[in-house]
């Protein structure tokens, strides 16, 4: 890492100690008041492109950069500590809606050089105080966890890979531009945005860079759920297993209807916490109407209940609003990051926890081919709604877990476990509870891990074959965000001994704590 990279993540480490930050407001409401026709979103790269671009905000960096700038230097001089990037769509998924899926990479480097210039421009005018950059990840505009297409539940209009190769393409992108932070942003759909973390985890290591990374998840309506059926607690026992410096909520909603979700995650979170809501809800028009003053005000009683690092605007927004929110923060104390007790918890739609109090956990296993004559005939035959009944009843009956294999000889097990567990996603009854991924072939507990937006168990891995192989799996089951069962295996064969189990246990939780970045709570024996 260069050292004025590390300078700036040492002296965002610092502000956030200090005060308060501010997030900037909306681009797409700026850009909107530009009134740029089809021409001047074209500019003189793309005047002969085969499609229409008006609309396409992202490429303004290419073909506006000027406008841009300035856009970013007035949030900056409304009191913004750090802008986003132009590029809450600029990723090949988005972008092939306007046949610009090879721009990606160009449009991410160009937006991040203008935000860069802008920050720089202004904190040399006032040096004491920096300025900070964060590359914007949106959402793309295809869900992972759920069908397109009402007549085929596990149909998916973008899988796992698609996304990770999209938004390693942007980071790249974003890093070498010169970004101070990566943010994933808008999730309404948790796999999206697990699919974002475990690119950024990629485009960082091949890099050699590493930058902080703040990730933002959208409460859709007052149920208080993601698009894709999760509850604030369930998203974030999803996304702990990555490095991230801080959580938040935005757009979707206003101040006062994000409350309750801000309180939540102040609660949850161990890290930085932040939201930038819109300017209240849309009116008939789609026009957002409330005035900078009773935002401010609003956001300021939430960091009087030391419920805020950082905050700014989403839709609607605009420099007026972040220089009223600035103000009302300005001698307002930052949160103190609480200490959470380590708890082992799982989620599907909803979180489990174990606790001291909990009795036995209930494993649903007739869900597993080896475990269910019933199941495994239906599966062979393709009967996937019919076998969807099978999870139910396990549910019904009380499970808190469901387990799902698909080992079978006669199967094709990778595309079976996909199906299955894409059809029960569509049934929220089911799809509340966590799954446990279970097989003895990697690549099917890896295409498991790619279907699942919740914190998942994988069953299992062992050290039978070595410690380098056990490494291997074990941090890609971390980047996928799962936990893991470890079985009472090493290279000599099981053990047979209780201290043949101990010792096993003792290594593998230290390869697993120490090597993998597991948390302990993340980690369960076979005996």
């Amino acid at each position: 890492m260069s050292a004025d990279r590390t300078a700036a993540t040492d002296a965002l480490h610092r502000a956030l100690l200090e005060r308060i930050l501010v997030l900037d407001g909306a681009m797409g409401t700026m850009i909107q008041a530009e009134g740029f026709d089809e021409d001047g979103f074209r500019g003189a790269l793309f005047k002969d492109h085969d499609r229409s671009l008006k609309g396409c905000n992202d490429l303004l960096s290419l073909t506006q950069p000027d406008v841009i700038l300035r856009i970013h230097r007035s949030y900056l001089e409304a009191g913004a500590d750090i802008v986003e990037t132009n590029t809450f769509n600029a990723t090949s998924v988005s972008l092939a809606d306007y046949g610009l899926e090879g721009a990606a990479y160009d449009i991410n480097l160009h937006a991040a050089r203008v935000a860069c210039a802008a920050a720089r421009e202004v904190a040399e005018r006032e040096p004491s105080r920096p300025r900070f950059v964060a590359g914007s990840l949106g959402p793309t505009n295809r869900t992972a966890s759920l069908s397109p297409d009402v007549e085929d539940p596990a149909f998916r209009g973008v899988t796992f890979d698609e996304l990770v190769q999209a938004y390693y393409d942007a980071s790249r992108g974003l890093l070498e531009g010169g970004v101070d932070l990566l943010m994933p942003e808008t999730t309404f759909d948790t796999l999206n945005l697990k699919a974002a973390l475990f690119a950024i985890e990629k485009a960082f290591a091949d890099a050699g860079r590493v930058v902080p990374v703040l990730a933002s998840i959208t409460i859709t309506d007052k149920s208080g759920r993601t698009l894709s059926g999760q509850t604030v607690e369930a998203c974030w026992h999803s996304v702990r297993h990555a490095p991230l410096l801080g959580i938040g909520v935005n757009c979707a909603l206003g101040a006062e209807e994000m409350a309750p979700h801000v309180q939540e995650l102040s609660r949850l979170a161990p890290i930085q916490v932040f939201c930038y809501p819109n300017a209240g809800l849309p009116n008939e028009m789609g026009e957002y109407e409330q005035t900078p003053e009773r935002m401010a005000q609003l956001l300021a009683d939430f960091a009087g209940e030391g419920w805020l690092n950082l905050v700014g605007g989403c839709c609607g927004t605009t420099p007026e609003h972040i220089a009223a929110i600035a103000d009302a923060v300005r001698d307002k104390k930052p949160r103190a990051v609480p200490q959470v007790p380590a708890r082992t918890t799982w989620s599907g739609l909803e979180p489990y926890t174990i606790t001291r109090d909990t009795l036995f956990t209930v494993i649903g296993e007739r869900t597993n081919v080896t475990g269910s004559r019933r199941f495994r005939s239906l599966i062979k035959d393709g009967r996937f709604e019919d076998a969807v009944e099978v999870a139910r009843q396990q549910v019904l009956g009380g499970a808190n877990v469901l387990d799902v294999n698909m080992d079978e000889g006669l199967l094709d097990s990778e595309q079976a476990m996909t199906t299955f567990l894409n059809q029960i996603a569509s049934e929220p009854d089911i799809a509340r509870i966590p799954v446990m991924v279970d097989s003895s072939k990697w690549t099917v507990l890896e295409a498991g891990l790619k279907c699942l937006q919740g914190r998942s168990i994988v069953n299992s891995i062992s050290l039978k074959e070595g410690e380098a192989p056990f490494l291997e799996q074990a941090r890609l089951v971390r980047r996928y965000g799962a936990s893991v069962v470890v079985m009472a295996f090493d290279e000599t064969g099981q053990a047979t001994s209780v201290e043949g189990r101990v010792e096993i246990a003792e290594r593998s939780s230290k390869l697993l704590i120490e090597q993998a970045g597991f948390r302990a709570e993340d980690i369960i024996f076979d005996p």
